[in-house]
């Protein structure tokens, strides 16, 4: 910023408190894949086209899902403090996901009790390298997405695994060690942040809520056929609309689905006598 007497002026940072629920900053989660595979990352120069996009739409933040396993990440910052080196006035944010497996994920011999914690440190320690080396860009780690809800059969985790890696995060911001104005948080469906059936209640999940900043909650009411396998049938009393009546009244269905799994956590946490903000993150 150039003030009238033509000297630079520093630009306030903005943190994740300034950002997250702020119209002006709408999110988008991002993966910059062009292949069938995620083993051929995106360049860091393919990254950059992509951002240039998304900045022309009004995108400020994106979100990612892994660090160490795939180079994505890494070149995802290296694009964007490119950008930011050619024009200073680019603006773009990062929350960076931390991947979180249990043993055996993606084997047939699964154990969701224990967790990969050579694969889980690695990735939490790359989360604080990034977020170290990036402060500018990185503002939010997310440990583990829908790390906890039990439909992703191949690598859930219970929530004290989460919890475990939270506390890490948190207890190293007290330290110095991160920035004190990063927000942690965990990246999962409804169901795992108590807003489903009482199997996810527990005391593990109950101090998660304590501990993260605030609550990233992911609601899909067209794909969530686990909890309700009806959703996508036509009701009765629609069936002689027009086809974009249908789909209208479908949307509207959804949209309401969507507000009832959100308002449940809302009650949930509410219950516990906590509270957090929570945010739509999927």
């Amino acid at each position: 910023m150039i003030s009238c007497d033509g000297t630079q002026k520093n630009k306030k940072e903005l943190w994740a408190e300034d950002i997250l629920g702020n119209p002006e900053y709408k999110a988008i989660c991002y993966g910059g894949y062009r292949a069938e595979s995620r083993d051929t990352v995106p360049t860091v120069e393919e990254i950059m086209e992509d951002m240039k996009i998304l900045s022309a739409m009004g995108v400020r933040i994106v979100r990612t899902y892994n660090t160490q396993q795939y180079a994505h990440a890494s070149n995802l910052l290296k694009a964007i403090k490119k950008l930011k080196i050619e024009d200073s006035a680019f603006e773009m944010y990062v929350m960076l996901g931390v991947w979180i497996d249990c043993k055996g994920a993606w084997t047939d011999y699964p154990d969701h009790s224990l967790e990969d914690e050579v694969n889980n440190k690695a990735e939490i320690e790359a989360a604080v390298m990034m977020a170290n080396e990036y402060p500018d860009i990185v503002k939010i780690l997310a440990v583990g997405n829908e790390a906890m809800v039990h439909w992703a059969a191949t690598y859930f985790v219970p929530p004290s695994v989460i919890l475990k890696w939270v506390n890490y995060l948190q207890d190293m911001k007290k330290e110095n060690k991160l920035n004190s104005n990063i927000w942690i948080t965990s990246s999962d469906n409804f169901a795992s942040w108590g807003g489903a059936e009482e199997s996810y209640h527990n005391e593990d999940l109950k101090e998660l809520i304590k501990t993260v900043d605030y609550i990233s909650l992911h609601s899909y009411p067209f794909h969530d056929t686990h909890y309700n396998p009806d959703f996508w049938g036509v009701p009765e009393n629609e069936e002689k609309l027009a086809k974009l009546e249908m789909i209208d009244a479908a949307m509207v269905r959804a949209f309401e689905y969507a507000k009832s799994q959100y308002n449940n956590v809302v009650s949930y946490v509410n219950g516990l006598g906590i509270e957090k903000k929570i945010h739509i993150g999927e």
